[in-house]
């Protein structure tokens, strides 16, 4: 890739892989996010199908956004006394309590996509993509299609964690680059297809149809794909004269990026069960040190660039 150079070290991220092995018995406790989008309901049912595929008894909650009902499904694991629990974190903040109960009751924590604040001895390893690198990804395609000159809107995922925080950060760690790259509108849609579209109808109201925006960087695809019907309700022509760049690569993403209605999407990989069953399987059988993040790799995926 040509923007490869304002990517850094970030560019080059090291995928440890684990011999899949879950040939015991085993128990473990997933708490998932919820089922917003189109990829969260797709990573459930990896982590359903990897286990049932493993051998693996998986006690799965959903807690449905709240982080209250979270912290209630790890406590209920906590007393069933499983082998290990899985979380993919609501919100970065309030799980040191929890995780010091999951420590005290001997029960190993790993965490899956999302990353928490706090001690992080208090978990095992967390198994994820790089978030902060998707939002470099995004940025640095963003950059390189409109040539450094781009006023953008922001479509940002639930406040508070981790992908919307990270993702935010590595965008604007490369725009920062380029003096006529900024942002001008930025809110959250919560990762939802009905929350892009309201952002972008209030965007769209805010700025006279988006007059002088170049580019849409949404923090997931369902996001972009609510913006995108919002913009074609308005008259607009997403992914031919705006620059229509997210995350996820979920199927209907590949479908408006090969209809020309978006231009670019960051995947991030939904079939993660094969890279985290291995590694906490691995850890209950020999209890050896893991490093704290175990890196999923991330591919950019983009359609030809309106003009080219």
């Amino acid at each position: 890739m040509k923007f490869a150079k304002w990517l850094g070290g970030a560019a080059v991220a090291a995928t440890l892989a684990f011999a899949a092995s879950s040939a015991f018995a085993v128990t473990i406790g997933f708490s998932q996010v919820g089922d917003e989008g189109d990829w969260r309901p797709a990573f459930s049912k990896d982590m359903q199908d990897e286990a049932k595929k493993e051998g693996i008894d998986l006690k799965f909650a959903d807690a449905q956004g709240k982080e209250e009902d979270q912290l209630k499904a790890v406590r209920a694991f906590i007393a069933q006394k499983v082998d290990a629990i899985i979380i993919a974190p609501v919100v970065t903040t309030g799980w040191s309590q929890v995780l010091e109960e999951a420590k005290k009751a001997g029960i190993p924590v790993f965490l899956a996509d999302r990353d928490v604040e706090g001690d992080k001895s208090l978990f095992v390893a967390r198994i994820s993509a790089d978030f902060n690198l998707e939002g470099k990804l995004a940025g640095a395609w963003l950059a390189q299609a409109s040539k450094g000159n781009c006023k953008i809107v922001e479509l940002q995922g639930t406040v508070g964690s981790a992908p919307a925080i990270e993702r935010k950060k590595g965008f604007e760690a490369i725009i920062s680059q380029f003096p006529e790259m900024k942002i001008i509108k930025s809110q959250s849609g919560n990762f939802t297809t009905d929350g892009g579209k309201k952002v972008m109808e209030a965007f769209i109201k805010a700025t006279d149809n988006l007059k002088g925006v170049c580019g849409v960087f949404a923090h997931n695809d369902n996001m972009q794909l609510g913006a995108i019907q919002a913009m074609k309700e308005a008259g607009l022509k997403p992914g031919k004269d705006f620059l229509m760049v997210s995350v996820d690569y979920v199927p209907a993403m590949k479908e408006a990026l090969a209809a020309g209605d978006a231009n670019a999407s960051v995947e991030l990989r939904s079939a993660i069960g094969k890279y985290i069953y291995p590694v906490v399987t691995d850890y209950l059988k020999d209890k050896k040190e893991l490093p704290k993040w175990i890196v999923i790799p991330s591919d950019l995926h983009a359609s030809a660039t309106p003009g080219n």
